[in-house]
């Protein structure tokens, strides 16, 4: 015969689950930032050792950080890529595919670490990193001539980066890959099981900024993505204006993209560039990031 639990036992046990469940939460919360920014000092290789031509790049902020970056031109190029990575590691994991749009695309490129990451001073936030992607953009301005030669481009949490910034200053498109909705909704994604995401102070709102961009607009996403759900890269796209496209990548997971695209990534980008027109200077008042 099975024995009944009584009501206060029940009572107990579910109490000491909500104890359990709120201090691992406010063990999350509290380390928040940790859980979000992934950084690395040291760079695994550098341009001059891949034989590169590139500039060392110091940028200064608004609030007085030094942000190292790295230019890498290419001989008669007509667009610049202005290139904000993801979470993890720094920019010289990043020489792979600066390496790749070269060969594919055949534009420079800016490639710079946030606060905190490889060179770069200080700690990483989500205002500082909107900084630090100002800092970099008026050095590529300034650099190239025309806002109209700059392409943003930005991965996983870069792409949060780049969408701010892309509401703020003229540029010839952005470039999205593996976009999330916000941090709060990849919370609820990864913790389903910790009802944090409300208190969540990390906004980056793909999904509810997007609405206010003025330029054109590519999403990539690999549709194996095990990382950012496919289904957020959908909806930051869905909530954009006109004009737009979405390509999906077939069998791409995370942080394989390019690789596992193949030349049909590079096709799908090179297209959507070919077919922009050079934006006309103040089309937009600048959004404030917060």
């Amino acid at each position: 015969m099975r024995r009944s639990v009584s009501p206060r036992k029940a009572l107990r046990a579910a109490l000491r689950i909500l104890v359990l469940l709120a201090v691992v939460g406010g063990v999350m919360l509290l380390l928040e930032k940790k859980l979000i920014y992934f950084p690395t000092a040291s760079h695994d290789v550098t341009p001059a050792q891949l034989g590169l031509a590139h500039e060392d790049v110091a940028l200064h902020t608004e609030d007085g950080v030094r942000v190292h970056g790295w230019f890498l031109p290419v001989k008669g190029s007509r667009l610049s890529i202005l290139f904000c990575h993801g979470n993890g590691e720094n920019i010289s994991h990043r020489l792979d595919r600066v390496l790749l749009m070269q060969q594919h695309l055949g534009v420079d490129t800016l490639v710079f670490d946030y606060r905190g990451y490889g060179r770069s001073e200080g700690s990483p936030d989500e205002e500082g990193t909107y900084r630090d992607a100002r800092a970099a953009y008026q050095w590529l301005a300034a650099r190239v001539g025309d806002p109209g030669r700059i392409v943003v481009f930005g991965e996983s949490l870069g792409a949060a980066v780049a969408l701010q910034l892309a509401l703020e200053v003229d540029a010839r498109a952005l470039v999205l890959e593996s976009p999330f909705a916000s941090i709060p909704e990849m919370a609820k994604a990864v913790y389903p099981f910790l009802p944090v995401w409300p208190l969540v102070r990390t906004r980056y709102d793909n999904a509810g900024k997007i609405g206010g961009l003025r330029m054109p607009l590519l999403v990539l996403h690999g549709d194996r993505d095990e990382i950012v759900p496919f289904a957020q890269g959908r909806r930051v796209f869905e909530a954009a204006p006109e004009p737009k496209s979405f390509f999906a990548i077939p069998g791409a997971h995370h942080n394989d993209t390019y690789a596992v695209g193949g030349e049909a990534y590079w096709s799908a980008i090179r297209a959507f560039l070919d077919e922009q027109p050079s934006p006309g200077v103040g089309r937009h008042d600048p959004q404030p990031g917060s």
